[in-house]
């Protein structure tokens, strides 16, 4: 008999390839901020101002792979880079008011996308649901070493 983990397995599949942020009409459309992006920004905003060397160990990729994703952020005027504010040699990047506004509204976008999906959910569905993927997540950070900073 196959592990619960096998079912499991395909579900996050079929969970990673869904977008829940829709045009009215409900065709999916994608987001003003693609993943990385809006991975980043969260994080930084979470955590403050990073460096390249933080931000590599925070998503445990290389720094050219950064170099590349924080440019293209800075392009988009959602971060900026600025001398570390406690005094080190390396500079950080801070999130912008503009960066901070799109980060906004595309958090809100797939809350209302979350709403649509759990129309039908009571409440303590969804926290239940919630405290669960927390623990799911929190357990992957924890075997990487590597805990993820939560508002």
């Amino acid at each position: 008999m196959a592990r619960p983990t096998h079912d499991l397995e395909y579900e996050q599949m079929l969970l990673s390839r869904h977008s829940l942020v829709h045009r009215k009409g409900g065709r999916p459309r994608n987001g003003s901020l693609e993943r990385s992006a809006y991975i980043l920004l969260s994080r930084i905003r979470i955590q403050g101002p990073m460096s390249i060397g933080e931000l590599s160990d925070a998503f445990e990729l290389d720094a050219s792979t950064l170099n590349r994703q924080t440019a293209a952020a800075m392009r988009a005027g959602l971060v900026e880079r600025i001398p570390d504010p406690a005094g080190g040699m390396a500079r950080k990047f801070r999130i912008t008011d503009e960066g901070a506004r799109i980060l906004d509204e595309e958090r809100e976008l797939m809350v209302e996308g979350l709403d649509r999906v759990m129309d039908a959910w009571a409440d303590e569905d969804i926290a239940a649901f919630t405290a669960y993927l927390r623990r799911f997540n929190m357990d992957i950070e924890r075997l990487a070493g590597r805990p993820w900073p939560r508002p």
